[in-house]
């Protein structure tokens, strides 16, 4: 391994994944901590005006933040460097679960809010502004890019080669790690959410990006599962004191792609359809409202083409 890495000198157990262990590299949890401390002080910002701030929406996005730190934090991230199955469930839970929770938190309207439009602090929002409405933006969130980007992350990095280079030094795990979490963001935020975004999509379009994306892990956990021989090289020689056979934690790895890679995807699609399900009752409730105060335009059109044919 090429650079200060902690690798643990004990066979592995549920104890010792949760044991803190902080590698001498903090990035990921260093980038946690910084990220709840940024939130909360947007969320002090607005309760020094007097604006209300959904308190489910600080529980998820520091949820998110927490994970983060858990996750790299722990002597799991020591155990990642060499063990396929703890790097596939770093992997998941980076592209899966915390991109959700960091989401639903809506940091972007936090920002936008908390940001001042005046004084010498005003580049803060100038800049999220300019970001958000850049055609950059909307590149890196069109299904055409996304789509795509997620088959690499899987398939393309495992079976080409590059997860054996880049996994042997420090660097190049760290950048995974980077990689993994921005893919699962882009995919994330033009489905559930409620920030203002350079495009959106409609309900269907959503869950058709939804439906092309659950099947891409649970293929490459079958193929992992099945497989006779280590698909990535750098993990067929585990430490000796870990008494860990490759194959064998190959197919825990592939059986974690194809379940607990399933079931963030799933709670997804249950927000989409539950989005969906409230946006028509919101416009049909609009639209009855609307006649109640305006009548029935479309009916009085239709009555007024009938009465003309009637003339005729």
């Amino acid at each position: 391994m090429d650079g200060p890495a902690y690798l643990p000198d004990r066979e592995p157990s549920l104890e010792l994944f949760l044991a803190w262990a902080p590698q001498p590299i903090p990035l990921f949890p260093m980038v946690g901590i910084l990220l709840a401390l940024g939130y909360l002080c947007g969320v002090m910002l607005l309760l020094r005006r007097r604006i209300v701030w959904p308190w489910w929406r600080t529980i998820l996005f520091i949820t998110g933040c927490g994970v983060l730190v858990a996750l790299t934090g722990t002597a799991l991230e020591g155990y990642g460097y060499r063990m396929f199955s703890v790097f596939m469930f770093q992997q998941l839970t980076l592209m899966m679960a915390i991109p959700p929770l960091l989401i639903l938190g809506a940091p972007g309207t936090l920002l936008l809010k908390a940001a001042p439009s005046r004084g010498r602090w005003r580049f803060v929002r100038q800049f999220a502004l300019t970001g958000l409405r850049s055609r950059f933006a909307r590149l890196l969130l069109h299904p055409g890019f996304m789509v795509p980007l997620f088959l690499m992350v899987f398939y393309g990095l495992y079976f080409s080669g590059i997860a054996s280079t880049l996994l042997g030094s420090v660097a190049g795990h760290l950048s995974l790690e980077a990689v993994f979490l921005g893919a699962g963001i882009l995919f994330t935020l033009p489905l559930i959410s409620p920030d203002p975004l350079p495009r959106r999509q409609s309900h269907f379009g959503r869950l058709l990006d939804m439906f092309i994306e659950m099947p891409l892990h649970a293929f490459f956990g079958v193929i992992a599962m099945m497989a006779t021989i280590p698909l990535v090289s750098f993990f067929a020689r585990p430490p000796a004191a870990w008494n860990i056979d490759a194959v064998a934690d190959q197919r825990i790895a592939g059986a974690l792609a194809w379940s607990y890679g399933e079931l963030p995807s799933l709670i997804i699609v249950l927000i989409l359809l539950f989005a969906w399900a409230s946006d028509d009752t919101r416009r049909a409730e609009a639209a009855d409202r609307r006649k109640d105060r305006e009548g029935d335009l479309e009916l009085e059109a239709y009555n007024a083409w009938l009465s003309r044919l009637g003339r005729r």
